[in-house]
C-alpha cells in the first residue's frame, strides 16, 4: 500500500467518515481528502489536492505550520501527534471557525504522511456561549434581587419614619425638605421595584389577555406622549390568538421599549408594533431564536433609529448598562421587560443594524386552547424535500450563527451552498464561477454592497441566477416593502417550510 493509494476500499473509508479528513505528506502537501472535508472548508475535493494545509489554517497558525512540522521530523517530538486538541480554521470565504482536531502519522515504505481528522465546533461553543449567557443573566437576576428585597426592607423603614414625622412637624421648612426625602425614598423604592421586575421576583397579575386592544392603549399613550417627529404605525393580526400575561407591565413594556427607540430617532423616524401568530413547531426556528416549540404571539417594535453595535445588542437587556449619558438613563428599561418576558413564560430578541434601525420581539405562549393544533408546517417542508436536486445556492450572511443554520437549512433542502458574509464577497464569488442558480442575501449587509444592491447588480448583470432576500426588520422599516415589490422577500425568523416554499416559488418562476 502506498500513501497515495487509490484504492476503492481507501475512497469508501474517506468518504463513509462524517468528519472531515486531510492526508498530507511529510512536506504539508495534500494528497487526498474526504467530501466532509469539502463540506466543511467550502473548497472543491480537487481544488485541495497539491496545496498546503496551510490554505486551512489562520494567517497566525499558518505562518508557525512548518516550524512544528519540521522540529517533529527533525526530533521526532510529538507535540499534537495522537494528542487531539482545539484549534481554528479557515473556511473558502475567509471566516474563521473552532474545530478540534487529531493528528496521525504514518510511515510507509520509506514515505511519511499525515492524516488529520477534524470536527467542526461551531454549533457546540454556540451552545456554550449561549449557556453561558444565560447563566450570566441569572447570576446577575439572583444577585440583584437580593440586593432590591434587602434595599425595600430599609426603604420601608425610610419612608414609615418620614411619613410620621410629616405628620408631626408644623415647621413650613422642615415640612418641605421633610417632603423632598419623601419623595426621593419613593424614587429608590420604584427602582427597586422595577429590580425586582427584572430578577422574576415580582409577583404579574396575569389574565387572558387580548394583546392587540392592550397594544392599542399603549399605543394611544405613546401618541400623546411620543415627539411629533415620530410617526407611528401599526400592523395587527386580525385573528390574534389569547395569552396570559399582566397588560400593566405588557404596556410598561412597550412604553419602555418605544421611548428608547425615540432616543434612538433624534433627527426623527417611524415606530412600526406588529403583531402576530407564531407556531414555532420547526426546529430550525428554534435554533435560531433560542425557544422552545410552540404556538406564540410575538409583539415586534420596529424603529428607524440608530441601531446597536454587535457589544450592545448582547449586554443590551443587562441591568444598568446603558447608552445614554450619566444621568439620562438607570439603564433598567429593557432587563426590565426582560424580566418580564422571562417571567410570563415567553422570550424576547433583538435585531439591529448599527446605522439602520432596531427590530425587538416579544413573544408570549398562547394559550392551549387559542391555537390550532397540527403539522400543517411539517407536512409543507416534506413537500419541497428535494427541490434543490443539487442546485447550487450562494448564501449571503454575515452573522456566523445564523450563516451556519441556513447552510444546513438548504442542504436539507438539496441545495449546494457556496457562502460569503458580505455583498463584496459575494460579487466577487459570482465573479469568479459561473454554476450558482439562487442568491440567497440578508437585506442588510457590512461593505459597499448591501444585500437589495448585491440583488440589483445581479439582475441587471446576471438575469439567469434567481435573488431571494431575507430581513429581519418589517416590511415597513427601511423602505423594504419597496425591496419586496422587486425581489422574493423571506421574513426572519421563517420556519423550513416557508423556506422551502420561497425557493421553490422562485425556481418555478
Amino acid at each position: 500500500m502506498k500513501i497515495n493509494d487509490t484504492s476503492p476500499v481507501l475512497l469508501a473509508l474517506l468518504d463513509a467518515a462524517v468528519d472531515a479528513m486531510v492526508i498530507a505528506d511529510h512536506e504539508g502537501r495534500i494528497l487526498r481528502v474526504n467530501k466532509a472535508a469539502a463540506g466543511l472548508f467550502g473548497h472543491p475535493v480537487e481544488a485541495f489536492v497539491g496545496r498546503n494545509v496551510r490554505m486551512l489554517m489562520p494567517a497566525d497558525m499558518a505562518a508557525r505550520h512548518d516550524g512544528f512540522l519540521h522540529h517533529h521530523l527533525d526530533t521526532g517530538e510529538k507535540r499534537i501527534i495522537g494528542i487531539g486538541r482545539d484549534v481554528e480554521g479557515l473556511r473558502a470565504d475567509g471566516s474563521v471557525f473552532p474545530l478540534h482536531l487529531s493528528v496521525g502519522r504514518a510511515d510507509i515504505e520509506g514515505e511519511v504522511a499525515f492524516v488529520g481528522i477534524m470536527h467542526d465546533l461551531s454549533r457546540r461553543k454556540a451552545a456554550e456561549e449561549a449557556t453561558a449567557r444565560s447563566q450570566r443573566m441569572d447570576a446577575i437576576g439572583q444577585m440583584t434581587g437580593g440586593i432590591a428585597h434587602d434595599f425595600n426592607n430599609l426603604l420601608t423603614v425610610v419612608i414609615g419614619n418620614l411619613e410620621l414625622l410629616e405628620i408631626a412637624e408644623t415647621s413650613t421648612k422642615s415640612g418641605a425638605l421633610i417632603s423632598d426625602a419623601l419623595e426621593a425614598a419613593e424614587v429608590g423604592a420604584d427602582l427597586t421595584s422595577r429590580l425586582l421586575v427584572f430578577a422574576r421576583k415580582s409577583t404579574l397579575n396575569a389574565e387572558v389577555t387580548d394583546l392587540n386592544a392592550e397594544v392599542s392603549k399603549a399605543v394611544a399613550m405613546l401618541r400623546r406622549t411620543i415627539g411629533a417627529h415620530i410617526a407611528i404605525e401599526t400592523a395587527f393580526a386580525p385573528d390574534l390568538w389569547q395569552t396570559m400575561i399582566d397588560a400593566t407591565q405588557l404596556q410598561t413594556a412597550v412604553l419602555n421599549i418605544a421611548l428608547n427607540a425615540q432616543d434612538a430617532m433624534p433627527a426623527g423616524g417611524r415606530l412600526t408594533l406588529e403583531t402576530q401568530n407564531m407556531a414555532l413547531d420547526d426546529s430550525y426556528v428554534v435554533q435560531e431564536i433560542g425557544i422552545d416549540m410552540g404556538n406564540y404571539i410575538r409583539l415586534s417594535i420596529a424603529d428607524t433609529g440608530e441601531g446597536m453595535t454587535t457589544e450592545t445588542r448582547t449586554r443590551a437587556m443587562e441591568p444598568f448598562f446603558s447608552t445614554k449619558p450619566v444621568g439620562q438613563g438607570t439603564g433598567l428599561g429593557l432587563s426590565m421587560v426582560y424580566g418580564f418576558i422571562r417571567q410570563s413564560g415567553g422570550h424576547i430578541s433583538i435585531y439591529s443594524e448599527l446605522g439602520k434601525g432596531t427590530t425587538i420581539s416579544l413573544y408570549f405562549p398562547a394559550l392551549p386552547n387559542a391555537a390550532p393544533e397540527g403539522d400543517e408546517a411539517d407536512d409543507r417542508a416534506k413537500g419541497h424535500a428535494g427541490i434543490g436536486a443539487g442546485r447550487r445556492v450562494l448564501l449571503v450572511e454575515d452573522d456566523p450563527r445564523v450563516l451556519r443554520l441556513s447552510e444546513t437549512r438548504l442542504e436539507a433542502l438539496g441545495f449546494v451552498c457556496v457562502t460569503a458574509t458580505s455583498g463584496d464577497a459575494a460579487w466577487e464569488t459570482l465573479q469568479a464561477r459561473r454554476d450558482i442558480d439562487v442568491v440567497f442575501t440578508d437585506l442588510m449587509m457590512p461593505g459597499e454592497l448591501s444585500g437589495h444592491a448585491l440583488a440589483l447588480r445581479v439582475a441587471e448583470e446576471m438575469p439567469g441566477i434567481k435573488v431571494l432576500i431575507t430581513s429581519g426588520f418589517s416590511e415597513d422599516i427601511l423602505g423594504s416593502k419597496a425591496v419586496a415589490e422587486q425581489f422574493p422577500m423571506l421574513r426572519k425568523p421563517y420556519r423550513q417550510a416557508d423556506l422551502a416554499e420561497a425557493l421553490g416559488a422562485l425556481l418555478s418562476s
